[in-house]
């Protein structure tokens, strides 16, 4: 299991971004990957890379799809082989 921290955001779109964002949290929910939206960005759990890499193209998709005209793609990629985690492991490791 794969845990990455996703923020994709078109600039130069004026101050709200909130409709760009419910276009990629729809992407990933209906990916049917277990996910997590934050303040700042959205964890998710995936089975490995492709299946990441494909899920954060069809995000970066719909943002063009919206509209937008420049994309920034923060990713994070937590990818432990020691043992499994995920979003609640990890949740539940610090309280």
């Amino acid at each position: 299991m794969i845990l990455a921290q996703l923020s994709v955001y078109p600039i130069c779109e004026g101050t709200s971004l909130s409709r760009f964002v419910k276009k990629g949290v729809k992407v990933i929910k209906e990916s049917g990957y277990t996910y997590e939206i934050g303040g700042l960005s959205t964890a998710v759990e995936v089975p490995d890379l492709d299946s990441l890499f494909l899920l954060v193209k069809k995000v970066h998709q719909a943002h063009l799809d919206e509209g937008a005209k420049r994309i920034v793609i923060d990713l994070k990629v937590d990818d432990r082989r020691d043992k499994d985690a995920t979003i609640e492991t990890k949740r539940n490791s610090v309280k």
